[in-house]
């Protein structure tokens, strides 16, 4: 059943794992949509478990996925009660254009087991978010958080005409398919990718509820052609802009890099909401919204409300370790926290938002010591070989590697791993055989973190009801008028 009233807030799904569920458990409990990652949680749900799964939470989660069965055989296989002594993290296939049913099993499950969490103990809303550009565990991880009865999905880093379709299909445990982008097809079509949830079940599936769908949009294009030409029902925008953290859509217009190497982006990269609210549907402004001015400013706009990440990012209940955020807070005090958007770090192409900070690979001489590695593979891009053949490369790989599978040397400049640093970030970075011991991290945040140490006011720890404290205390209206409940569709 969809939600009646629409969230003033929505906290934002930070990946990998800093928008866990404990989280979206918090935000969600006092009435506004947590947002749990859904990105590589196979791989943090099989970390958490060789790491002897702390509290139990996973477990408790895992005895209530409906497939008892196959939550147990998981349990046999990668849980440690002792944890892991020191050993490697029990490593994981990489994924392939045929998904096979253990994997889209485990997927199911790691997506179940963190909207399980998040929903624990209150009757709040919850959402999931994924990256649209991690495109082959999507349809299997969302059917997962489905079954966990999960609220929302939403979706950025590329256009998810396909999801809303899909959602409606694995809604009846039929299957859907959704578009793989393959390089190089030399004008054959994209390769199709089908899930079909019931084969992961031994027995008939439970009943579940299709979610409502926000796609994360950059411009008033890209709404527009949602809207009208997704493949089936829009609830709602989250309008990001250049100043949100992780992942941001590349200017649009020539490229042009400002003193520091940055992207310059302009009067073109402005999404007018005024014309997004013609559209008749809701929307959330987010980038840079983290204030009650910005909060104010956007109701005033039409919107329903706005997305925060930046500040939620450091609270006690984020995944991020709690070293990093210490050392974050304190340059946030200080006034020497720095942020810069990294038109080179991500394997995708996309800019990247980058914190400075010590010993991470933020640091030139940090990242040049980081033997190259890719064993997470979930930003690999398939390509088509002159055979036909479909494989995959990464700009994040050896070099050499990545030049054999037709990559090209200019490419791979300054591409940073991170997959392994996301996990390191949590604390879950693989051990490795060599001088470094184990992976380093990589934080990113929103230009927003510069105005942190304001909102901190000398506290050095601080909690997500903190944050909706100082979001909401200036707000005594009720949601616009304009905010029509979810699941309408345009006029």
């Amino acid at each position: 059943m969809h939600p009646e009233t629409l969230p003033i807030i929505i906290q934002g799904g930070m990946g990998v794992g800093i928008s866990s569920w404990m989280l979206a458990n918090a935000v969600s409990s006092y009435g506004h949509l947590g947002v749990v990652s859904g990105t590589a949680l196979d791989t943090t749900l099989v970390r958490r478990l060789n790491d002897g799964d702390l509290g139990g939470h996973y477990r408790r989660a895992l005895a209530a996925f409906p497939i008892r069965e196959y939550a147990e055989e998981v349990l046999g296989r990668y849980f440690r009660p002792e944890g892991r002594g020191g050993e490697p993290y029990t490593p994981l296939k990489l994924f392939s254009m045929r998904l096979d049913r253990e994997r889209a099993r485990l997927l199911a499950l790691a997506n179940f087991a963190e909207v399980f969490l998040a929903r624990e103990g209150h009757s709040g809303v919850v959402g999931v978010n994924l990256l649209t550009k991690i495109q082959l565990p999507t349809l299997p991880s969302l059917y997962g958080a489905m079954l966990a009865g999960v609220h929302y999905v939403l979706m950025g880093a590329g256009i998810p005409r396909d999801i809303p379709a899909a959602l409606d299909r694995m809604a009846q445990h039929e299957p859907a398919s959704m578009h793989i982008d393959v390089l190089g097809a030399n004008g054959s079509p994209d390769e199709t990718l089908t899930f079909d949830p019931r084969s992961i079940w031994d027995d008939e599936p439970t009943e579940i509820t299709r979610p409502a769908f926000l796609p994360i949009i950059a411009s008033n294009s890209l709404a527009t052609m949602m809207a009208r030409k997704a493949s089936g029902r829009i609830d709602g925008f989250v309008v990001e802009g250049p100043t949100a953290g992780g992942h941001n859509a590349p200017p649009r217009g020539p490229k042009q890099l400002n003193a520091r190497g940055e992207p310059v982006y302009g009067e073109r990269d402005v999404v007018d909401l005024a014309k997004l609210g013609e559209l008749g549907l809701p929307f959330w402004v987010a980038g840079g919204a983290g204030s009650p001015e910005r909060l104010e400013g956007a109701r005033a706009q039409g919107a329903a409300g706005i997305q925060v990440g930046t500040l939620f990012a450091y609270t006690e209940e984020s995944g991020l370790r709690a070293d990093l955020k210490t050392d974050v807070i304190r340059l946030a005090l200080e006034g020497k926290a720095d942020v810069f958007t990294d038109d080179r770090a991500s394997p995708t192409g996309f800019p990247f938002k980058v914190v400075t900070l010590a010993d991470s690979l933020s640091e030139a001489a940090v990242y040049e010591k980081r033997e190259r590695v890719c064993d997470l593979g979930y930003l690999r891009t398939p390509y088509r070989r002159e055979d036909g053949k479909i494989r995959f490369r990464c700009a994040s790989e050896p070099v050499d590697t990545f030049l054999k599978k037709g990559g090209a040397a200019e490419d791979a400049v300054g591409r940073k791993c991170l997959c392994n640093a996301l996990m390191a970030n949590l604390g879950l970075g693989q051990v490795r055989d060599n001088d470094a011991g184990r992976e380093l991290p990589l934080l990113t945040s929103g230009d927003d973190l510069v105005n942190l140490g304001r909102f901190l006011q000398g506290r050095t720890r601080y909690t997500a009801a903190d944050v909706l404290d100082y979001l909401l205390e200036p707000c005594t209206t009720t949601p616009s008028p304009s905010s029509t409940s979810v699941g309408s569709t345009p006029t």
